[in-house]
């Protein structure tokens, strides 16, 4: 069975083949364009074109998604017009085949639980540490999401810090502003110092304005790990997204902050498939049984 994987974000869609066991056939990079879903449904028909033998499409996308009916119930104006839209109902009329419908950081924990690093575990959280921060909760081996707006799971806007840094989402104090590029950005100017979050990490051994920058956002990190342990006793904790590629610099860190933070023992984990989860867990998302909660 092949299946299109299609990962949808502000700037790029990126669109894949995947067969039964996980592979990548083939994938493809298209700008984003508006109106986005006639555009969509332009690039997804060229691929079934292209690609005979596809038989069921998967969509990952930013904003709250009605899992069920494939809705788009919010996004923000990083996907203009896109609130409200049917995508489910619109595309599958157009292909004739199944569609499943998405958050991309539900589609992320997807894959690390069922072909990556949490393989196996009935109960994982995903942090996609990246411009904001994604989250994603596997509960019996299920994609917790949904709800009656659609933000089941909505890790990054929890709140770390009432009154804090102003969110895109309206509200202070976000998990988001604080263990995210965004927030080491922020920091790092509110610090007065001139450099990247990734050249941050890399002087943050010999340079002590950048080590005290870098251990708060450990130590925020840890709290927020902690947190959801406290909500939903996962087995695993799966941290991936842009900042995660330079764990090196500060994994041992976060692990000496969380451990007595933990209400139990916790096994954390680096991501397996980076830049790939999206069009892979978009891809999954047409083997799973999509009841309505």
């Amino acid at each position: 069975m092949k299946v299109l994987g299609v990962d949808i974000g502000g700037t790029k869609i990126r669109m894949g083949v995947i067969d039964e066991k996980g592979n990548i056939l083939y994938d493809e990079r298209v700008p984003t364009e508006l109106p986005l879903y006639p555009y969509l449904e332009e690039q997804v028909l060229r691929m079934l074109r292209q690609h005979p033998g596809i038989e069921a499409v998967g969509i990952g996308t930013h904003g709250f998604v009605d899992p069920v009916g494939g809705r788009i119930i919010y996004a923000t104006e990083t996907l203009p017009g896109w609130t409200g839209t049917p995508v489910k109902e619109k595309l599958e009329s157009a292909t004739g085949l199944r569609v499943e419908v998405e958050n991309d950081a539900a589609c992320a924990a997807l894959v690390e639980a069922k072909l990556g690093a949490a393989k196996g575990r009935d109960r994982i959280a995903v942090l996609t540490l990246g411009t904001g921060l994604g989250g994603g909760i596997i509960w019996d081996g299920k994609i917790l999401s949904g709800g009656p707006h659609g933000g089941a799971a909505e890790i990054g806007h929890m709140i770390l810090y009432p009154g804090g840094a102003l969110c895109t989402c309206g509200r202070r104090g976000c998990f988001e502003q604080y263990v995210s590029g965004t927030g080491l950005r922020r920091r790092i100017a509110e610090a007065g110092l001139d450099m990247t979050p990734d050249e941050l990490f890399r002087r943050s051994e010999a340079d002590p304005e950048a080590r005290k920058l870098v251990e708060a956002f450990t130590y925020d990190l840890a709290v927020v790990i902690s947190t959801l342990q406290a909500a939903f006793d996962m087995e695993t904790a799966v941290i991936g997204g842009g900042v995660s590629d330079s764990a090196e610099y500060w994994w041992d860190s976060l692990l000496s902050k969380l451990d007595p933070l933990l209400l139990h023992p916790l096994e954390v984990k680096k991501a397996q498939f980076g830049n790939d989860a999206g069009i892979l867990g978009a891809a999954l998302l047409t083997a799973e049984e999509r009841n309505a909660s």
